[in-house]
């Protein structure tokens, strides 16, 4: 047991899992001051059973960082993650190379290093593949065109994001479409 005042936490990306996180520690009787994706502040420092948190966590597919590299690397894909899944339409779509920079204070050449290391892939590919899951998620809300999708997610034209579609998916966004809306009934055949 330490006693701590903050916590990183692996595998939080959306709302939801804010929610679920700070369900399950107010059920452990920790005073969560704030809790945002991959890190939670306590309103003290507390006594905390890190075997029995890890527990609790993991049955919720979470894990608790608690190593330095971990925590560096976690921030990144938080960062990576906000850049582009909330990304406020209409703000312009910064650099990720100058974002990663400021939001987290390190050069981007020493993170991209350490990533690449640990996770085996780099940056820039983790990035793709997150900015594809948000055009997926976009072309099933069915409420864009391709090329407004293209232009929210900051790529140069329509025609790279369907080549970065395709070679990731192996479909073209429209092709995606289609499957998707071929899978959907009507909400009055339901």
């Amino acid at each position: 047991m330490s006693a701590i005042s903050e916590i990183r936490i692996k595998n939080m990306v959306c709302d939801r899992c804010i929610k679920v996180v700070r369900q399950k520690l107010e059920e452990q009787n920790l005073p969560v001051q704030h809790i945002e994706l991959g890190k939670v502040l306590f309103d003290c420092p507390v006594e905390i059973d890190n075997t029995t948190l890890a527990k609790v966590l993991e049955e919720e597919g979470f894990e608790l960082i608690d190593d330095a590299t971990s925590q560096l690397i976690s921030r990144i894909k938080i960062s990576v993650i906000n850049h582009i899944h909330h990304h406020t339409t209409g703000e312009s779509f910064h650099n990720l190379t100058d974002y990663l920079e400021k939001e987290i204070g390190k050069s981007y050449s020493s993170l991209s290093s350490l990533f690449s290391k640990n996770e085996g892939r780099t940056i820039e590919k983790y990035s793709i593949q997150q900015r594809i899951e948000r055009v997926k998620e976009l072309l099933i809300y069915g409420e864009k065109t391709v090329s407004e999708i293209a232009h929210e997610l900051g790529y140069s034209s329509t025609q790279y994001l369907s080549n970065q579609f395709k070679s990731e998916t192996g479909l073209t966004p429209t092709e995606f479409r289609k499957l998707i809306s071929s899978k959907r009934k009507p909400l009055d055949e339901v």
